[in-house]
């Protein structure tokens, strides 16, 4: 199994950027994971819905502005075509998925590889319990991935940080244009080494585009934990969270989603629970970990749910817009902010929020 090192990441500004090394946290073994954008063409996973959360299709690249530090910037590549993807899967096999949650997850797990996928995606897969390990490195062969998942046995605890500072680097070395990691956990991060605000940290630095479900015990889902419009899991506590997410109405308007997450996941009107309960899920935390890359977080009540979820982001994926742009900021090692919008009004756009040039 591969060292502990480095911390998290995945994100919107995917591209054709060139990687250098820089100085990075120490993991307790005394490694470091280095890398930084040296940003020129900078490119940009975009999801735009409208106010009942479908998909918004057929925009043209000049129905969009980008803002890089507040000022426009020229489209220069567009697809609203399906762009290839290179998806990193982590797993939470700690105890508390044993039975009917883990059968749920490889079930889903294996028609998402196989049903939801394009055959030219590749892919890799993490399990983690009290730590990672990285069961299959990246392939396209479906097989090797489904075959590795029936052999899972629920053991131990959790460690999604440690898991997703593993799985960053992977990511950042897919061959593809797309760059994803897509997490599955049922508990809060009990047993890692990194800290959570390394691993942010870490996404910022990404190219990759984190995703996240957090499975909730039924009837415990507490209200900070729905996600459909809040804004609370800001890390910055200046920049709102672009909102709602696919398949999900606003406020109290029914889902009436094209996305095959409309009949599914994560209800605003919670789990079952008075929306009182302790947030056992970490939904805030896993907020932190995909917002500002332009993913997502989405919190579901049961296993049964997990299906629909992990469908929505495959197809959340297949629907985005991808476009690229020119960056003239100096390779400084701060954060510049990106923002994109439409020019018609009326609905809302995704993205990851900014990036370090290295």
């Amino acid at each position: 199994m591969k060292t502990l090192a480095g911390l998290i990441a995945i994100a919107g500004v995917c591209g054709w950027a060139t990687l250098e090394g820089t100085a990075a946290p120490q993991s307790p073994a005394g490694q470091t994971f280095s890398f930084r954008t040296n940003v020129n063409s900078v490119n940009v996973a975009v999801t735009v819905t409208d106010a009942n959360g479908r998909f918004v299709p057929n925009l043209r690249a000049e129905d969009f502005i980008v803002l890089e530090d507040g000022k426009p910037q020229a489209v220069q590549q567009f697809d609203s075509e399906r762009v290839p993807v290179s998806l990193g899967l982590a797993l939470d096999t700690s105890g508390s998925m044993a039975g009917p949650k883990i059968q749920a997850a490889q079930a889903a797990l294996r028609r998402f590889l196989f049903d939801l996928l394009d055959p030219t995606d590749e892919v890799f897969f993490y399990r983690f319990d009290s730590k990672p390990e990285l069961v299959q490195s990246w392939t396209t062969d479906r097989s090797a991935i489904a075959n590795a998942l029936g052999s899972i046995r629920p053991n131990g605890g959790t460690a999604i940080y440690d898991t997703v500072a593993e799985a960053i680097p992977m990511t950042q070395a897919g061959t593809l244009r797309k760059k994803a990691l897509l997490l599955i956990s049922d508990g809060q991060d009990m047993n890692s080494h990194m800290h959570l605000d390394q691993v942010r940290q870490l996404i910022r630095e990404s190219e990759v585009l984190v995703y996240a479900v957090g499975i909730e015990d039924e009837g415990r889902l507490s209200s900070s934990s729905a996600p459909a419009t809040s804004t609370s899991a800001n890390p910055r506590g200046s920049v709102p969270t672009p909102s709602p997410f696919p398949g999900r109405a606003v406020a109290s308007a029914p889902a009436t989603s094209s996305s095959p997450t409309s009949s599914s996941s994560g209800s605003s009107k919670g789990c079952g629970g008075s929306g009182n309960s302790k947030d056992r899920i970490g939904a805030e935390t896993l907020h932190q970990l995909t917002d500002d890359s332009g993913g997502r977080t989405e919190i579901i009540c049961t296993q049964k749910d997990l299906d629909p979820a992990t469908a929505g982001i495959a197809d959340e994926l297949r629907r985005q817009y991808f476009l690229a742009y020119t960056s003239s900021v100096p390779k400084d090692g701060r954060w510049h902010t990106i923002e994109v919008q439409l020019k018609k009004g009326g609905y809302h756009v995704r993205s990851r929020r900014g990036f370090i040039a290295g």
